[in-house]
């Protein structure tokens, strides 16, 4: 098997990189090892992991996936993301392309430093047990019982980021009043949402405001949900990645974008968001006061 030369990346080529890299580790198999076995160069091999080769072949990610022990389905996701690495575009939509265990959001939010994001109810890092199942059995109905505890499982598994004692991820929430209202579960289950709202937004990588009803229309338009994630710097100041914004659009595809232009207009909006915020300090009175609601 032949290399292909450096090229700038793209989600797709990250995210499949990002997917063979974990698979070879969990085998505990080094770049070296791995690439003599697929008759692949080591550098070439470092490119693919690195989202670095324009045009990753079929039967290279065939052959990896093979010698990784990747399932036929896992391996035809990732036959399907070396497609769609060949096309460079600032903009890409997936939908149904992903399982729990092969996930592109899921894959970007453990990779990232910082996570700016504005939601309509409490976000995935910041959910309940409870309150997780609530929305999870809302939306998968024809789940198993299984099904339903592995999901929120999976959910709980990924909040790690942000406690973890070493570099937890800098996590910055703005979350519409109406999350406080809206009633997922039940009372008790919303009471206990609150009052852990409360107090995960105590330590310092974790910033926690409320947008109110009072504040209107930011820009006089209603944004919805997104998320604008951050993958730091190397020792030379370099972005590891290029920053990304998503949309979680749970009736059709989400929507990844990294256009440089699209990425300052939606830090303009997080700067919009902010300036009509709660502080800190009044948005965990609110969440106190919105908590001894529920237990009345």
């Amino acid at each position: 098997m032949s290399d292909t030369g450096n090229q700038p990346s793209t989600l797709p080529r990250r995210q499949l990189g990002r997917f063979l890299r974990e698979a070879r580790e969990g085998l505990g198999l080094t770049q070296k090892v791995a690439a003599e076995m697929v008759e692949l160069s080591e550098p070439g091999l470092q490119r693919i992991e690195a989202g670095r080769v324009k045009k990753v072949r079929i039967r290279d990610v065939q052959a990896l996936c093979e010698i990784y022990e990747i399932t036929a389905e896992n391996t035809q996701r990732a036959v399907e993301l070396a497609e769609q690495a060949k096309v460079t575009s600032w903009y890409h939509a997936f939908g149904g392309l992903f399982n729990d265990t092969f996930n592109m959001y899921v894959g970007l939010e453990a990779s990232a430093r910082q996570l700016i994001t504005y939601h309509e109810h409490v976000p995935g890092l910041l959910q309940t047990a409870d309150y997780a199942r609530a929305l999870i059995s809302a939306f998968y109905r024809d789940d198993s019982d299984d099904d339903i505890h592995r999901r929120v499982e999976l959910r709980m598994k990924r909040q790690a980021i942000v406690t973890r004692k070493t570099r937890p991820l800098k996590l910055e929430v703005l979350l519409h009043e109406s999350a406080l209202h809206r009633v997922i579960g039940d009372r008790q289950v919303m009471a206990a949402q609150l009052r852990h709202l409360a107090e995960i937004s105590k330590p310092a990588n974790v910033s926690l405001r409320i947008h109110p009803y009072s504040a209107g229309c930011t820009w006089g338009l209603l944004h919805g949900p997104f998320v604008i994630l951050d993958f730091g710097t190397d020792t030379k100041g370099e972005p590891i990645e290029p920053s990304v914004v998503y949309h979680e659009i749970q009736m059709s595809n989400d929507v990844y974008l990294e256009k440089p232009a699209d990425l300052r207009r939606y830090h303009e909006l997080v700067g919009a968001l902010r300036a009509t915020a709660l502080d800190e300090d009044t948005t965990r009175d609110l969440l106190r006061r919105a908590t001894r609601s529920y237990e009345r």
